[in-house]
């Protein structure tokens, strides 16, 4: 079954360098395709994007059967650990699992930052928060054999600042809106810990449109928030499903253009049609992007 739901990376032109270190880190993982911008203004480029005139625009690639996207674009956004993707490694699965996390953990530390340092803690005996030279943020752990499966890669939601204490109520507002949707595990504080509640979500996961993701509030005051640097793309069948999302996802208007918008958690989302590169094929397909917020399919 297709991913209905796709992280996008923002990277400040150096997608294709980035992609390379991700495909040859994770083994079993390759590039899809790429797309290009426009060479000139004359074919739809953006006055403030002639320095990437003719150069990749997006390039998708899979990493351990997870789908992602990395946009080549300017400085605008960076990355922040709001956002995180969680590796598990399951020894139920791969009686190399601690081998294989260790060996991992060296390649994407490497020119990084230790954000937790990878040791035991009381969820589990093998665990560590890294932010790679990229500054993508991940999660490596062990993950217990006695628990349900979960897959290979989950993107991980961190609610901080105005947004702290209301991860588990988001995790319920995403569940309603996709089809093939659950809340899976829930863990509370049991008391006030930093800027969480009591009560407040320590950790759960949750699936969307049969992907699962993860979300917890923190338990410490951190200056980042959500960003545009990681959205996440639903493909969309046709336009009634696009202005389904949209109506339901998009909360701000000033954040709304070619079919980015954000939720009222200051998630960001891409609303965009399955067809989307056939319809990036057209005459003048990019200029008639460029003028869209909600993306009109009959348009292009």
């Amino acid at each position: 079954m297709k991913q209905k739901i796709t992280p996008n990376l923002w990277f400040e032109g150096n997608a294709e360098e980035a992609v390379k270190f991700y495909v040859s880190s994770f083994p079993g993982s390759k590039i899809v395709s790429r797309s290009y911008y426009p060479k000139s203004v004359e074919e739809g480029l953006a006055d403030f994007q002639l320095d990437l005139a003719g150069k990749v625009l997006t390039i998708d690639f899979e990493l351990g059967e997870q789908t992602f996207v990395a946009i080549n674009a300017g400085p605008e956004f960076k990355f922040n650990p709001s956002i995180s993707f969680m590796l598990n490694f399951d020894p139920s699965l791969d009686d190399k699992a601690r081998e294989n996390l260790d060996d991992l953990w060296l390649t994407l530390s490497d020119g990084g930052q230790v954000l937790m340092p990878l040791e035991a803690y009381p969820f589990s005996k093998r665990y560590g928060w890294v932010k790679d030279r990229f500054g993508l943020t991940w999660q490596l752990i062990l993950t217990d054999p006695a628990g349900e499966p979960r897959p290979f890669i989950i993107p991980s939601l961190l609610f901080t600042k105005k947004n702290t204490n209301q991860a588990e109520e988001a995790i319920n507002y995403y569940v309603s809106l996709f089809e093939d949707s659950k809340v899976g595990d829930l863990a509370y504080y049991p008391e006030d810990t930093g800027p969480a509640k009591k009560g407040a979500l320590g950790f759960g996961n949750f699936m969307l449109a049969d992907q699962w993701f993860a979300a917890m509030d923190s338990g410490v005051e951190h200056h980042f928030m959500f960003n545009e640097a990681i959205s996440f793309s639903v493909a969309c069948k046709d336009q009634a499903e696009i202005d389904t999302y949209w109506e339901k996802l998009s909360s701000d208007p000033q954040f709304e253009q070619c079919g980015w918008c954000k939720d009222k958690y200051g998630v960001s989302w891409q609303i965009v049609p399955e067809n989307m590169e056939e319809l990036m094929e057209r005459s003048n397909a990019f200029a008639h992007l460029m003028e869209m917020k909600k993306i009109i399919i009959s348009e292009f």
